[in-house]
This record gives structure tokens, C-alpha cells and sequence, in this order.
């Protein structure tokens, strides 16, 4: 008899070192700069070649990261929430679209056109991330650098935005760092106007 109950048991214990917590289904953000009023003509004459953007470490990578108010040098990441693409390519390609939108020159292009350019745009994230606690927000530094085709460096600026998000959660901080990242490209473009 202890031979039949043997082996029910052992099912029994298998069923149940299976049965774990259902794992968060992964989530997935886009950064979307909203698009500035077209001007009426370019800043810039010719073509501006917007490279892929250049970052280091976590914030180079898909999973979002974040830092807490109480350990602000500590930058963890999220298991389930990431971004549609690298970061590197998001902000480019947000900046591609927030440049051709605003007629900011002539022609915009990334490098895959192989088109020959009068001006060159290169970028760096220094900070992408949400910052935790009882006063959520997301935090984005970006240099942001233009030089003409003979290398002659017509900009070169670090671009930082704070906007509060509404609560804690993720999708509030990606709201957030939405509009800081329309807060950095509308300045960049100011101050691209003043040069």
C-alpha cells in the first residue's frame, strides 16, 4: 500500500513546487517628442545628417532605469518594463522626426541615407530614468552637438529636463520624461536659432 501512495505523493509535491506567482507580463514604451509649429523657412540651408546617439551603460540598454530619492547615486533597473528600442536610437530618431517636422533645415537624414550632408548632429544620453518617492519624476540630460561637413563646431550644449510625474508608476514616469525630452529639443532648437 505504501507503494500505490508513493508515487501520488511525489506528484503531488511536484504539482506543487510548480506552482509559482504568474510572472508580470513585460511592457513595453516609446519616447514621442511632440512636433514643433513647421517655420516658415530653415535654420539651417542643406542637409543635417543626425547620427545614432552615443550612452554608456544602463541607460544604453531597453530596460528602464531608475534611481531612488534616499540612494541617488544607485541606478537600478526594472525586470518587466523596457523601451520599444535602445535609447540611442529613440532619441535620434524622436530628434529626426522633431527636426523634419519643425523645418529646422533643409533636409534631414541619418547616416543609412549615405547622402553627403552640410552639417553633422551627434548626440549623448547622459541621463534617461525615473526618479522614485514621494516626488516621482523623470530625469533627462542630453549633449547634443552640430558641426558643419568641414568640422567647424556650430553647437555644443547639455540639454537637462525634470518634469514631476503624476504618481509612481511607470507609465507616468514616461509621460514625464516625454515632455522633458520636448522641453530639451524646443531649447536645442532655440538655441540652434541664435547661432
Amino acid at each position: 500500500m505504501t507503494s500505490i501512495f508513493r508515487p501520488a505523493l511525489l506528484l503531488a509535491f511536484a504539482l506543487a513546487a510548480c506552482a509559482q506567482p504568474e510572472v508580470p507580463a513585460d511592457s513595453y514604451y516609446r519616447l514621442q517628442a511632440a512636433p514643433p509649429a513647421p517655420r516658415a523657412t530653415p535654420l539651417l540651408k542643406g542637409t543635417i545628417e543626425v547620427n545614432r546617439f552615443s550612452a554608456d551603460g544602463l541607460v544604453a540598454g531597453r530596460p528602464i532605469v531608475y534611481t531612488e530619492p534616499d540612494q541617488p547615486h544607485r541606478v537600478r533597473e526594472y525586470n518587466y518594463h523596457f523601451w520599444i528600442e535602445p535609447p540611442p536610437v529613440l532619441l535620434r530618431d524622436q530628434l529626426v522626426a522633431f527636426l523634419r517636422a519643425g523645418r529646422i533645415a533643409d533636409m534631414v537624414t541619418t547616416p543609412e541615407v549615405r547622402a553627403s550632408a552640410n552639417y553633422v548632429l551627434t548626440g549623448r544620453i547622459i541621463r534617461l530614468e525615473k526618479v522614485e518617492g514621494t516626488s516621482p519624476q523623470g530625469v533627462l540630460e542630453v549633449e547634443l552637438a552640430v558641426r558643419r561637413a568641414d568640422g567647424r563646431l556650430v553647437l555644443l550644449e547639455v540639454y537637462k529636463a525634470s518634469v514631476a510625474a503624476d504618481n509612481n508608476s511607470v507609465e507616468a514616469a514616461v509621460r514625464a520624461l516625454n515632455k522633458a525630452l520636448d522641453a530639451a529639443y524646443a531649447q536645442f532648437v532655440a538655441d540652434l536659432a541664435r547661432k
